[in-house]
């Protein structure tokens, strides 16, 4: 979670299990220099997939009306939607971030689902607050 005035990472570490098969191919590809690292290929493999369902995502995102990126919610945006007596439905694909000054109860008053593709960013009261609104 970012700390406030610090900038939200621009990663996420994620873990996965490959069969030894496959992580010796791997090692031989970075050893005979193809790949500068086992990330380095990951990555790439990664990107390439992404590349290859591009229109799909397009698509989804668009069918779907996914905010794309990075986007943040301000404690002052979340008052002015209380204060219109209205409710969030937050569709974000990549990264959310509740500001640190949002409290628990505002989030909760003013965010009626919360559907993040990626990461969300906000403190563990929000979090707590909005578990039952994360699809």
């Amino acid at each position: 979670m970012s700390t406030v005035g610090s900038r939200p990472p621009e990663s996420e570490k994620i873990t996965t299990n490959l069969g030894l098969v496959d992580l010796g191919q791997i090692d031989l590809l970075v050893r005979e220099g193809f790949y500068s690292n086992r990330t380095d290929f990951i990555r790439t493999a990664i990107r390439g997939q992404l590349d290859r369902h591009g229109d799909a995502v397009k698509q989804l995102v668009s069918r779907r009306k996914l905010e794309l990126g990075l986007r943040t919610y301000s404690r002052q945006e979340l008052e002015a939607v209380r204060a219109a007596g209205e409710r969030l439905d937050i569709q974000v694909l990549g990264l959310a971030v509740i500001a640190p000054d949002v409290s628990g109860e505002l989030a909760r008053a003013t965010i009626g689902s919360l559907q993040i593709l990626g990461a969300l960013h906000a403190s563990d009261e929000v979090k707590k607050a909005l578990e039952d609104r994360m699809r």
